[in-house]
């Protein structure tokens, strides 16, 4: 898969302060590659590569004292397009839009409850070029205390629309958009997340085995967050890497075809 259309989440990457500790930890739990930007002024940033085909990024955080972070990337046909309806929509332009080399055009947000999200106009790079198989990513799902907001927001930004589902005592929003369900949305559960934890997006990682690969991630340093559990789409758990970011993965079994 070497391109996804606008509105589809098409790439993931980590802030990190400690980058040879990322490129350490997370090909030995996904079995990754690396290729570093030769480029001086990218200052080590990294694609991780599955295969050869590229997966996920890693470089160092846009200020000093940034708290380590995965960001999902929304693909767009123009970036300055969507920042604009962003402001419109009551969220916050954090990095206007501006190229990457010659890779491709970039912008970071906020939404009006303080998720950020990036969005990525490719030229030279397209983002991710595999999806949906173990050491891909998989999904990417935005916890929010306030969806109603989160749905306005959504839709006059990227068109999506709410599809709801009871999943137990909560109800599960996915994006659709189009005939697609892209991405999802939930509120935070208080007793598995940390309280001081804002709206954020959270992006899954597939894996064959999601018992084996949290406790893989915890011998190599990283954080059980939350025990891998089943849900309707499969096993999952939430885990915190050695430098304290956020991220998923997830057995999708059969639901990956």
């Amino acid at each position: 898969m070497s391109t996804v259309p606008p509105g589809t989440p098409c790439w993931a990457d980590l802030a990190t302060p400690d980058l040879d500790d990322a490129r350490r930890f997370y090909p030995e739990l996904f079995g990754w590659t690396g290729r570093v930007a030769p480029e001086p002024e990218a200052g080590g940033y990294t694609v991780f590569l599955l295969g050869g085909r590229a997966v996920a990024g890693v470089g160092p955080p846009a200020i000093p004292d940034q708290v380590p972070i995965w960001s999902t990337y929304i693909a767009t046909d123009d970036a300055d397009l969507v920042a604009g309806r962003v402001e419109r929509a009551g969220g916050q332009v954090v990095v206007p839009p501006f190229e990457v080399f010659d890779r491709g055009r970039m912008a970071v947000f906020a939404d009006p409850a303080g998720a950020s999200f990036s969005v990525w106009q490719p030229m030279a790079m397209a983002g991710g070029e595999v999806f949906n198989v173990p050491g891909a990513m998989s999904w990417n799902e935005l916890v929010t205390p306030d969806p109603e907001g989160a749905k306005v927001f959504y839709e006059l930004v990227f068109g999506w629309q709410p599809d709801e589902q009871e999943v137990g005592s909560m109800t599960y929003t996915g994006w659709r958009l189009g005939a697609r369900i892209v991405a999802g949305m939930m509120p935070p559960l208080a007793d598995d997340f940390p309280d001081d934890l804002p709206a954020y997006w959270t992006v899954y990682f597939a894996v064959a085995d999601a018992d084996a690969a949290a406790a893989r991630a915890a011998e190599l340093g990283g954080t059980i967050l939350v025990p891998p559990r089943d849900v309707p789409a499969g096993r999952f758990a939430a885990l915190r890497d050695p430098q304290g970011a956020l991220f998923s993965v997830i057995d999708l079994g059969d639901a990956a075809a």
